[in-house]
């Protein structure tokens, strides 16, 4: 079997003193990363490869708060500057030592990544005081700067500047195609890639020379195999051929929590799950009364009932109970006489034929979800041709708005409702990355002003409402589809301590698992 292995230096896999002792988590996953390069796009399961791989400035804790990671203590100096200090000491997998340089020359990738860019428009250039010391710059006051630090996983300059045997940079982003940051790592984190073949098997192993030696962590191998059938990667877990799954598919989660083999975590989640309309490829969804009797005909409190099994919440929303733009007024919408009213006074009264696609392994049951859509729209009239897939080939597709309708799920990467607008609603701009996942070109520019000045407002309340506004004018439009908030779930052997590193994010910190 042909492997792929990835090139660092041998002293990279140089194993602990007490290999003999060492301890593997055989880790099954509904898909696998789709790169080595963390910057190449921007999802959960990037991620959660980021977080086993390199490390961040900081990150969040259980109950929501920051801890230091790369970066020991930091403070703000003014409204527009947080100055970040940075552990001494700390090594690359390649050797080289992490330095401010390292942090500086990061934050300008992620400037150019098409994903990434959007998030960060808000910042300037940074500031290096000295090899360990940086400040970190904004354009104008933001309050947001820290939640944005969690998302910055320096990267070795040296190892991915030059040019590769083909010509190309090092550092070139590609994500469709070859290049040297898709198939070569060197982060700070607690695991190098040591084996990987795309689809088939990850293997992750201890760098010898990680920095975080008081982590109570003792996994020295992870093994990743993405299984995609719900019910197989189950059936893993219960037969003891993995020892850790995720996510739990809602099915099976009564039968799992039942197993005294098996030990279930379970958490309310944040991300929520859309599907959008894509006014640039059909006529027919520029017409508000036809997205408006689409919303209206999809059952999302039926699909959370039956398909989720209660394991969601049907959403009327972007943001999530908690959140600052959460509109307790913008409630979840059926009503399929509704519905069909709507339809009868829209343009297209006997309705359309369009496309749609989803993945297959990327949100909780996303291709029975999808499946139940196309049912609930032969009501109105509108009949869809839907294509699942891998998530794998997916996102090329979506990125190329191959479909009328397209899928996607979306957990704010500040913890804040602003994010959703950023990506999901706010009108495509390829200079800034705004709208980077908008793949149903919904366009208002008031919606954007608001979320542009929610950027720099510090006054918590103001900001609330302006937040609450902008939900309030897309729920009026029916801007999207808004399906339901996925809630989490992670399962393993009773010997695993789960608990302690899982997260609302879905990232948990592997490196911090004690196998007892």
């Amino acid at each position: 079997m042909k492997r792929l292995f990835v090139a660092v230096l041998a002293a990279a896999l140089v194993m602990t003193a007490g290999f003999a002792h060492a301890k593997t988590l055989k880790l099954a996953m509904d898909a696998d990363p789709v790169s080595l390069d963390p910057q190449v796009q921007l999802s959960g399961g990037m991620l959660q490869y980021s977080h086993l791989v390199f490390d961040p400035l900081i990150r969040w804790t259980k109950d929501m708060k920051f801890e230091s990671r790369l970066a020991e203590k930091w403070e703000r100096t003014d409204d527009l500057t947080v100055r970040f200090y940075l552990r001494k000491g700390v090594k690359f997998h390649s050797g080289n030592e992490l330095t401010a340089k390292d942090v500086a020359w990061t934050l300008a990738r992620l400037k150019k990544s098409a994903d990434f860019k959007g998030l960060f428009e808000p910042f300037g250039e940074p500031k290096i005081i000295d090899d360990y010391t940086i400040d970190i710059v904004t354009k104008k006051p933001y309050p947001l700067l820290l939640n944005m630090a969690t998302y910055i996983f320096p990267m070795d300059s040296a190892f991915y500047s030059g040019t590769d045997e083909s010509g190309q940079p090092k550092d070139a982003i590609v994500k469709t195609g070859p290049s040297f940051a898709n198939t070569h790592e060197s982060g700070t984190g607690k695991y190098v890639v040591a084996e990987r073949e795309q689809g088939v098997k990850t293997v992750f192993k201890e760098f010898d020379g990680y920095w975080d030696t008081k982590s109570p962590g003792n996994v020295d191998e992870i093994i990743l195999t993405p299984i995609k059938e719900d019910a197989t990667r189950t059936a893993a877990l219960l037969s003891g051929d993995v020892d850790f799954i995720m996510p739990v598919p809602p099915q099976d989660l009564d039968r799992l929590r039942e197993s005294e083999n098996v030990k279930l975590v379970t958490m309310t989640g944040s991300r929520i799950i859309t599907f959008q309309l894509n006014q640039k490829r059909r006529e027919e969804f520029k017409d508000p009364k036809v997205r408006e009797a689409i919303v209206w005909a999809t059952n999302n409190p039926g699909i959370v009932q039956k398909i989720m099994k209660g394991f969601a919440t049907a959403a009327g929303q972007q943001s999530p109970k908690g959140y600052q733009g959460y509109n307790p007024d913008l409630t979840p919408r059926y009503d399929l006489e509704k519905a069909k009213q709507l339809m009868a006074e829209s343009q297209y009264p006997d309705g359309f034929t369009v496309t749609m696609i989803a993945p297959n392994n990327r949100y909780v049951n996303d291709e029975k979800v999808s499946e139940a859509f196309v049912s609930m729209m032969a009501k109105i009239g509108i009949t869809v041709d839907l294509k699942t897939m891998p998530k794998a080939q997916y996102w090329d597709q979506f990125d190329a708005q191959v479909a009328d309708i397209q899928m996607i799920g979306w957990h704010a990467d500040t913890e804040d409702s602003a994010n959703f607008f950023e990506f999901l609603l706010m009108c495509p701009n390829k200079e800034t990355g705004y709208g980077q996942y908008n793949s149903g070109n919904y366009c208002n520019a008031d919606v954007d002003q608001i979320i542009l000045d929610s950027q720099s407002e510090t006054d918590r309340a103001k900001r609330s409402a302006m937040l609450q506004k902008a939900e309030k004018i897309v729920y009026g439009e029916a801007g999207y589809v808004p399906l339901h908030w996925q809630d989490l779930s992670w399962a393993g052997k009773p010997n695993l301590e789960i608990e302690p590193i899982v997260n609302v994010m879905n990232f948990p910190y592997f490196g911090d698992l004690v196998i007892k």
